[in-house]
Formats: structure tokens, sequence, C-alpha cells
């Protein structure tokens, strides 16, 4: 029996200056209890994904810190640490520990304060999912990083930064109407491509923001669910996880995420389904090329032919296979440790017929997180009933 997401709860995203960590995290947790319809008493595991609260909080041993704060204190729980996979991966502990027996009712989330240190600080913290030795120490952060693939996937394929662009435009189209999202406010492709350049052909608005908040999903199992008379439709249907290189420089392609294209293989076979059947994604844009990369690996579009998506709108709301209808983390926001939580949180209420930009129909959903440039990767396949 595949387990179910019985709940979900994100916090706002954006900027939470007077708050802590575990303020968010006890408010997504909670409402997820709440719209599950479960006590904390029922809670047998608990992972809170968290990428850099050593670095800007001060605050490790994340795990039964949270655990304690959401009223779950005598559980097994514990931090997950995988970059900005964290979240994602989190949940797939969760699923793992449901589906093996070892637990009726899980937690799985995340949450990143990224607002309470200066910029600089913040860019040096989130530098540590790269290779310390051979790119921190040269100076190469994250926009450096996914300009170089930028710069590489457009000199291979008949694809233009406008390409790129239009994967902005749709995102914030897309989060408009999401009540929790950061950026509520359209853009044109003329204005992302006149934004202030960060690392070329990249501009500011390739990337997606600094970003405070948290997300948590409530797992449960079949059994657990039907007996208490939870309303949880959607199941998880497969999961897949790879890793890869750190550096970029040790890949054989540069424009290419094969940890993710095998997260994507192993999801997939896990839950009998292909690209084709996938009605809806969250993936991971933490750059407009990422998306690109995103659809690619997931097998939506053929190598090269990615960049198409956006720009052609086939990746919009009422296109053939709807990316992003949350925002994503260019428009939503990408608090680190919270992103792949929230994603699978966005894709369940897609599933139930309850998302803001609801994709009609759908019944196959799949999430996609990624850690440093790809060298972590997470997929998640949801179904309803």
């Amino acid at each position: 029996m595949a387990p179910r997401i019985a709940g979900v709860s994100l916090t706002d995203f954006g900027k939470h200056p007077e708050r802590s960590s575990r303020e968010l995290f006890t408010e997504a947790a909670g409402g997820a209890l709440a719209d599950a319809g479960v006590q904390a008493d029922d809670v047998g595991v608990v992972y809170v994904g968290n990428f850099a609260g050593d670095l800007t909080e001060d605050q490790g041993h994340f795990g039964p810190m949270m655990a304690d704060y959401m009223g779950a204190r005598d559980v097994a729980a514990t931090r997950v640490e995988n970059a900005c996979a964290s979240g994602g991966v989190a949940v797939r502990q969760a699923v793992e520990a449901v589906a093996s027996g070892m637990h009726e009712v899980a937690v799985a989330g995340g949450v990143e304060m990224m607002h309470n240190v200066g910029i600089a600080d913040i860019t040096d913290a989130l530098a540590n999912a790269g290779d310390n030795e051979y790119e921190n120490e040269v100076g190469l952060t994250f926009p450096g990083i996914y300009a170089l693939m930028a710069r590489r996937y457009l000199h291979e394929f008949d694809a233009e930064h406008e390409h790129l662009a239009a994967v902005t435009v749709k995102n914030r189209e897309n989060a408009l109407d999401n009540p929790i999202a950061q950026f509520r406010e359209p853009v044109t492709v003329a204005e992302a491509l006149e934004g202030r350049p960060i690392a070329s052909p990249l501009t500011l608005y390739d990337a997606c923001p600094i970003t405070d908040g948290a997300a948590a999903v409530v797992v449960t199992s079949e059994e657990f669910a039907d007996e208490h008379g939870l309303d949880a439709p959607v199941r998880v249907a497969g999961t897949g996880q790879s890793s890869d290189t750190i550096a970029l420089q040790d890949r054989p392609e540069l424009a290419r995420t094969r940890a993710a294209e095998r997260a994507a293989d192993e999801a997939y076979e896990y839950a009998g389904v292909g690209p084709g059947d996938v009605d809806v994604a969250e993936v991971h844009d933490c750059f407009t090329i990422a998306e690109v990369l995103a659809v690619e690996s997931l097998g939506f579009f053929e190598r090269g032919e990615g960049y198409r998506g956006a720009a052609e709108g086939e990746t919009t709301v009422d296109g053939s296979i709807p990316v992003n209808t949350s925002g994503g983390l260019i428009a939503k926001g990408h608090p680190v440790g919270a992103t792949g939580a929230a994603q699978v949180a966005e894709l369940t209420k897609q599933l139930e017929g309850r998302h803001a930009n609801q994709v009609a129909d759908s019944t196959v959903g799949v999430a996609h997180n990624v850690g440093g440039s790809g060298a972590s990767a997470v997929v998640t396949v949801l179904r309803s009933a």
C-alpha cells in the first residue's frame, strides 16, 4: 500500500526578520496536522529539512527542537541536510519510514531563515552546497555556476536568452494568485532581459530570491488513514533519489543534470508511470536554466528542446504539461530547506482540486528537487486515488 499525504501547510514565503526557524516550522507543522486531522501524539517520526541553520542562526540539531515545539517531544526526530534538496529528501525519508511499516504517521518538512544575515553572508553560506576547494575558493558562487550551465546550453542548442526569460514571465504570472508567494507582480520578457546583470547571460530576473519560510506534510499509512477516517486521497506512488559530482567541472556535460534523470527514472518505475502520464509538475527553478534542464530530466522534452516549454506555452497552467503552477522558486521563493516539501504540498493541493491555479482533471503530479548544481536530486510521484 502506498503512503498517503494526509495534510499539508506552508507559511508565507518572503522576509520574516522578526521570527525564527522554530516559529516558522511550528506554524507549518501545526497547519499540516490540522489539515490532516491528526494529533501530534499520533506522530511517530519527524524529518526536518534545513541547510544553513548552523551558519545563519547558530543553531544545529533541528530535528528534536522542531519535534519538541510542534508537540511531538517523544518521537524519533532527525534533521535532513542535502543542500537545496533537503526538504524533498525529508519527504522521501518519511515516505520510506511509513512504507516500511516502521511508523504509521510521519511529519516531514523543512525550514530556512535567510534574511537574518547580510547578502554576502547568505551567498557564502549557500556556496557551501558547491565544492569549496575547486569552486568557492576561486570565487565561483551559484549565480556563476548556473551562468556557466546556461551559456553552455545556449551554445549547444537553438536557444536564446529570451527563452529563459519566458520561464520568469510564466512563473511570475503563476504566483499572482498564490497567497504565500514572495513575488506577486508580473514581469515581461523585455523587463527580464533588461534586469540587473548578475552573471552573464543571467540577470536578476533569471534567479530565485532569498527567502524565509517553512513547509510541512503529514504522511500516513493507508491503514491509518482508513481507520481514522482521514480525507487523504493523494498517494505517494514513487520516489527516486540520485547524486552526481559536487563540482560542475567534473561532469562530462555542463548543461545536463544526470542525477535528476536517474531519480526520475527510479520514481517513474516505482510508480508505474511515465512522463506522458504526468498532469502537473513542480520543478526546481532556482535559475531559469534550471527549469529548462528539469523538464528535460523529467522526460517532458527531448534533450535540447526544454527551452521551448515556457516560450511556446507548453508549460503554462493551460499548456500540455503545466510546470510550477505555484510560481516556482523564482516567484514563490526558495527557503532552501523547505523547498522540496513545499513542492509536494503544492502538488497535493493540485491533486485534491484546491489549488489557486487549478489544473483541470489532474491525477498525477511530479516534484523535482535539486541540491547544488545537480549533485543531489530527488523526484516524487503523487497520484490521486
